[in-house]
């Protein structure tokens, strides 16, 4: 430790400011090179931050942020919840249903950011940071529809890819219905992270009107993020 300073905290800093500015993720051994760092350190600092949600791996072996640094940011105020936060509040209007962003982390869908309708009677309230199983609940399904398809895909997972939205009723509180949309983000800052759109009330939700809504959600955030 020099003037005060934690080196090893220092360099998992710089690691999650280096990825910020740095669409796509880097691969661990370019993150080492880039910070000059020893390979080794730089898996250690990576899977340290992996295991706070603050980082996670793509499929390709990038390392990009995860849901820790925007649930940080959901708090303290950035770029993906100004932007997503009107989307949001709009679509909780127009559905009358609490509206939410969620992404996917490992086996897990986070929520990231919320909105509730202004004159609703009764809403469902989503905390910020709630967590559920990807395979259950509209949010991650939605994100499960835009994986490549698999023989044992759940009847779900196969309309929401039909379809582009999902349905569930009562998978993760007794009597919610939600209604889910995944948001591409392959194009912009958030390339190789997964985000889905939706609302979530109880069984008044008009099945009618929120998957167009919610669809027409996930388009205008893909626009604005992408």
């Amino acid at each position: 430790m020099a003037n005060g300073r934690l080196q090893t905290l220092d360099r998992g800093i710089e690691v999650l400011l280096l990825l910020a500015r740095t669409p796509g993720g880097l691969k661990v051994g370019e993150l080492a090179t880039r910070l000059d760092l020893h390979r080794a350190a730089a898996y250690r600092i990576v899977a340290t931050l992996a295991d706070h949600g603050m980082v996670q791996r793509t499929d390709g072996g990038r390392v990009i942020l995860g849901p820790g640094a925007y649930l940080l940011g959901a708090h303290a105020g950035d770029s993906l919840r100004d932007l997503a936060r009107p989307v949001l509040e709009d679509l909780a209007e127009r559905t009358g249903a609490t509206a939410f962003l969620s992404m996917a982390q490992g086996g897990e869908c986070v929520v990231v950011l919320t909105a509730e309708p202004q004159e609703a009677f009764l809403n469902i309230h989503y905390r910020v940071g709630t967590r559920h199983p990807i395979d259950r609940g509209a949010a991650g399904i939605a994100i499960l529809a835009t994986r490549p398809e698999q023989p044992d895909d759940p009847e779900d997972v196969r309309f929401a890819r039909a379809h582009g939205y999902s349905v569930t009723r009562g998978q993760l509180q007794k009597g919610a219905v939600g209604v889910s949309s995944a948001v591409d983000l392959a194009g912009g800052g958030f390339s190789g992270m997964e985000f889905s759109v939706g609302v979530v009330a109880l069984e008044d939700l008009d099945l009618e009107r929120a998957p167009d809504a919610v669809r027409a959600a996930a388009r205008k955030l893909s626009g604005t993020l992408g």
